[in-house]
């Protein structure tokens, strides 16, 4: 009986902590007119950076926006512009979190930036290849690297389709730009594990 009980106590401790660390770690369903894909949060390595985009998701801020760069064998990077080209308005930057642990590889989430390591709005990347350059190596303006804070745990397809686009000139970007536009329809919060 007392092995009954322990087996039992054991499987309800296993269950509840793998809710507790599901629900630690929130997901974001994107949908694009490519299709759909899911991102998991990791706010316990990058918690600023998590809450500046859940908030942004929160207040519909990517919805209508472009992957306005796109190049295959590197990275997919939206979030800061209508189709029309037209910058969105952001909040203040936020620190950058990339001395966190987590690496740029293939189908991680990070902050685009400009050369200020601590210049991230709301613009973000996915990466469709392992970019170790882009790693945090040291805190000086080269080697801070961009901030990964999530991961790509369903629709690893989708965000290859998206890689796949033709692409060239479009708005005030010379080259990178899908030719016909991938737009994030809408960007939702969603429970641990749902889609």
């Amino acid at each position: 009986m007392k092995q009954i009980a322990r087996l039992l106590l054991l499987t309800f401790a296993l269950a509840f902590g793998s809710a507790l660390q599901a629900a630690d770690h929130p997901r974001v369903k994107i949908d694009t007119n490519l299709g759909s894909f899911v991102v998991e949060l990791y706010p316990e390595k990058a918690p600023k950076t998590v809450e500046n985009f859940l908030q942004y998701v929160r207040d519909g801020f990517y919805n209508g926006t472009i992957f306005h760069r796109v190049i295959d064998g590197f990275m997919i990077q939206g979030g800061g512009f209508t189709a029309d080209f037209e910058r969105k308005e952001t909040r203040a930057p936020i620190i950058n979190e990339a001395d966190n642990g987590l690496k740029n590889t293939r189908g991680t989430i990070a902050m685009a930036r400009t050369m200020d390591p601590h210049s991230a709005t709301a613009q973000f990347f996915i990466n469709v290849k392992d970019n170790p350059f882009l790693d945090h190596t040291a805190k000086t303006p080269r080697g801070w690297g961009y901030a990964v804070f999530g991961k790509v745990v369903e629709g690893m397809d989708v965000v290859d389709r998206i890689r796949k686009v033709r692409t060239g000139p479009g708005g005030m970007f010379p080259k990178d730009v899908p030719q016909e536009p991938v737009i994030i329809e809408k960007m939702t919060v969603i429970e641990s594990g749902k889609s």
